[in-house]
């Protein structure tokens, strides 16, 4: 009888005890919020992070070029990031480092009309190319080109400023690069159109990272990194398990991405999450790392451990 009163007890004043208080993290997005950041959206809405003890705070930017300074800077913790600019970052005196992925299998494309005039990557011959960013996708381009017995020289380049869907089906430009397999197909083939991508990786360029986690060099061993790594894995997972209730908690915190584009998405996003996104691949970072500095793209290629890290080796 005493024991089960002090139990009693126990659970009471334990039930009347404080929590304690979470830790903040400042997280930057690169870009709005759409599906490629579900594992975030998830680990917030079924209170992963919490469990985890971490209270993220989650910010898209309004310069999506931002983010990266900012966290060098110091102003934030850590930004959603692209692995390619994480070597431009290193060249320009950046401390980044990355310390987890997000998206494991590159996004970008080659996309031409299926029904348009190129069939084979030899047909580009003569033909207008559109682009939004010069640098990485540039370098993705001469592989393509390069596999087709083309150069540079033998294409018109057009700097479409983001708008490449459209001009793709306006017919402005012949062919497109940049265009994301999970989103630009989805919204050509709703708008009447079906496209046919070319994946960089099939032509050339070593596979990579399309998302990655980054911080300043200074915070690698903050303890509340792994914490971070591991709430993101719990979402990777239940996403993977149940797709459907995943995607009824994003939509429900974000009722504005509820429509048909943003479901297929979702739907042809989900396989290319890291399931263990803390997991460092070094020989796949140093094979893009000589590609960057094949490419003319940086001047040498970084040491692996300058530019990413595997928390707890």
């Amino acid at each position: 009888m005493l024991r089960s009163l002090c139990l009693a007890t126990g659970l009471l004043l334990g039930g009347l005890a404080p929590a304690s208080a979470a830790d903040k993290l400042s997280l930057l997005l690169e870009w709005y919020v759409n599906p490629v950041h579900a594992p975030l959206v998830i680990a917030q809405e079924k209170g992963f992070f919490a469990a985890h003890g971490l209270d993220v705070d989650m910010t898209p930017p309004s310069d999506p070029s931002a983010p990266p300074r900012l966290v060098a800077a110091g102003q934030a913790d850590v930004t959603v990031h692209y692995q390619p600019n994480l070597y431009l970052d290193h060249e320009n005196g950046l401390p980044l480092v990355r310390f987890g992925t997000l998206m494991e299998t590159p996004l970008n494309t080659l996309t031409v009309l299926a029904n348009g005039p190129i069939k084979t990557l030899a047909d580009l011959k003569g033909k207008r190319i559109g682009f939004s960013v010069s640098g990485f996708e540039t370098a993705m381009l001469n592989s393509f080109l390069k596999s087709a017995g083309l150069t540079a020289n033998d294409v018109t380049l057009v700097n479409v400023n983001f708008s490449l869907t459209p001009s793709l089906i306006s017919g402005s430009v012949d062919a497109t690069v940049g265009s994301y397999r999970n989103f630009e197909l989805a919204q050509m083939r709703l708008e009447g159109h079906e496209g046919r991508a070319y994946f960089p990786e099939e032509y050339g360029v070593p596979a990579y990272d399309e998302l990655i986690f980054a911080t300043r060099k200074d915070l690698v061993n903050d303890p509340r990194l792994p914490r971070f790594l591991a709430a993101v894995e719990d979402a990777a997972i239940y996403i993977t398990n149940y797709p459907d209730e995943s995607w009824k908690l994003f939509t429900k915190a974000y009722p504005d991405l509820d429509d048909a584009l943003n479901r297929q998405a979702w739907i042809d996003t989900l396989p290319r999450f890291a399931k263990r996104p803390a997991a460092l691949d070094a020989a796949r970072y140093a094979r893009f790392g000589k590609f960057m500095q094949d490419s003319g793209l940086i001047k040498q290629a970084p040491a692996v451990a300058d530019i990413a890290v595997e928390l707890g080796q």
